[in-house]
């Protein structure tokens, strides 16, 4: 542990979070030194700057043959993600990058597609919600080096990343171990804040300035992609996602964009040792968008939130010479290396279900003979449709042959008077034993299809029924009363 404490003591004239945040991006001291890069293509045709700075080029003692890591090495490896128009050259990660392989890592900076001096290569841009190249990073380099264990680093809009990150991938990640400096956390609330002071204006202008910067580097692609006139117009961070990155990212609003990047919801589902700073006088972030609850109650994570600190300042000792944060995030990874809580993957097996969920296939319930309750199938077995196909062919037949007795019926001679009574009495006999048999068939034949259809029906025709057969009771009762010896005397 250090023996300044953990403790965060701001410099006493940077106390002001305006003058941290401005003296970091104008003298942010950091120190000096070179960059190994590695160029890492995507398999939507993108380019990313991978800028390694290995422990053994701090130390100057040659570990590696060549400077390349073998395989099978174990030292640790610090993947950082910058903040917003930020790259590996930025002062505050120059500093972090320096301190942590000074302490035994290696480290590398995943600039975001087209900074870092690496053109727009496809028509694919990195945005607040865009997983998907830490994702490839760090798989690759779990591939690479599998015995190394993996931490991420994240700030600013990169802290929100790397948290969105680390829920949508639960347990199954190849990260030991997270830290997050400044996250913006719901990005909704952060665009309502920093336009709402004068002050918070003037850090929302800046920030737009350098996005359309970052444009005019990349200018044919957002020109066809992209509002172009409203980027050069854009007078706020919201102007630019409206004109830009909404559009390259196909998102109808900009709040859309803005809820749908947002880390916030994914904090229950981290599964990795993590560890978030964000100073509660942060001129561009603000506390009110920080999910204090959630935070509490997820156990892999620690909330630090010092007084101080400004925006990914943090300024420590009477000349301002070190960050703090980069101190407690070196602290950290110290501390998690070597006790069990680093987090392992689990890989989790695609779910296969073992049975085929009959209630998916219809909506009723069927009542077996037995007494057991089961979802009821909407498609018949092939036992069902058999007997159904032989009960109509059979039900044809005896249909054809009554049609041809009929038809003899007819053509024989007219009776005579004599005969009528006694004939129209067999025929209403008949009549009225083929009506019951054929209602009798058609209820065979539902019954079959379904048994227990015919207690449905029952219970239909008895509730829609029984308002008009109550009303015939009444009336037919309430005449009976009306005649009886006691209501006349009743009435006398």
């Amino acid at each position: 542990m250090d023996p300044k404490g953990p403790r965060y003591l701001v410099t006493p004239w940077l106390a002001s979070p305006h003058i941290q945040t401005a003296f970091m991006n104008f003298f942010g001291r950091p120190p000096v030194f070179s960059y190994r890069r590695q160029i890492f293509r995507t398999s939507d045709g993108g380019t990313l700057a991978l800028d390694w700075l290995l422990s053994s080029d701090v130390s100057g003692v040659a570990v590696y043959v060549e400077n390349v890591i073998p395989k099978h090495d174990a030292t640790p490896i610090v993947v950082v993600i910058p903040g917003l128009t930020s790259d590996s050259e930025s002062a505050y990660l120059k500093h972090l990058a320096y301190n942590t392989a000074k302490r035994g890592r290696n480290v590398v900076v995943c600039n975001h597609r087209g900074l870092g001096g690496v053109s727009i290569t496809s028509d694919c841009f990195y945005n607040a919600a865009w997983t998907e190249d830490i994702r490839v990073i760090v798989k690759h380099l779990h591939c690479e080096y599998p015995d190394a264990p993996l931490f991420i680093v994240g700030t600013s809009i990169g802290a929100n990343v790397v948290v969105k990150y680390l829920g949508e991938e639960g347990e199954d990640i190849a990260i030991a171990g997270a830290v997050v400096i400044c996250s913006p956390w719901d990005l909704l609330i952060g665009s309502r804040y920093i336009g709402r002071k004068f002050i918070q204006k003037f850090y929302d202008r800046a920030l737009a300035v350098g996005l359309q910067g970052y444009a005019q580097l990349h200018e044919p692609r957002y020109s066809r992609l992209a509002n172009w006139e409203g980027i050069l117009k854009a007078r706020s961070i919201r102007d630019f996602d409206n004109h830009a990155t909404r559009i390259v990212g196909k998102y109808e609003t900009v709040d859309t964009y803005y809820r749908h990047s947002s880390s916030t919801p994914y904090v229950v589902n981290v599964a990795v040792p993590l560890l978030c700073i964000s100073a509660l006088d942060d001129p561009v972030c603000t506390t009110e968008a920080i999910p204090w609850d959630e935070c509490r109650v997820n156990r892999n994570i620690v909330l630090a939130t010092p007084q101080h600190g400004g925006h990914l300042a943090f300024f420590e000792g009477i000349t301002a010479s070190s960050l703090w944060w980069v101190r407690a995030v070196n602290e950290y990874f110290d501390v998690l290396h070597m006790s069990p809580y680093m987090h392992k993957q689990k890989k989790i097996p695609a779910h296969v279900p073992t049975l085929e969920s009959l209630i998916d296939q219809g909506p009723f319930v069927s009542l077996a003979v037995d007494g057991m309750v089961a979802a009821a199938s909407n498609e018949p077995s092939k036992a069902e449709v058999d007997e159904d196909f032989t009960n109509l062919d059979k039900q044809t037949i005896d249909m054809s042959e009554q049609d041809e007795q009929e038809k003899d019926y007819v053509s024989k001679d007219v009776p005579s008077v004599s005969q009528i009574p006694e004939q129209v009495s067999n025929t209403s006999a008949d009549t009225l034993r083929n009506a019951t048999s054929l209602i009798k068939r058609r209820l065979d034949q539902l019954s079959r299809h379904s048994r227990k259809s015919m207690w449905l029906l029952t219970y239909v025709a008895i509730a829609t029924s029984w308002p008009l057969v109550g009303s015939a009771l009444f009336f037919f009762f309430k005449r009976k009363i009306k005649k009886s010896p006691l209501s006349i005397l009743q009435k006398r």
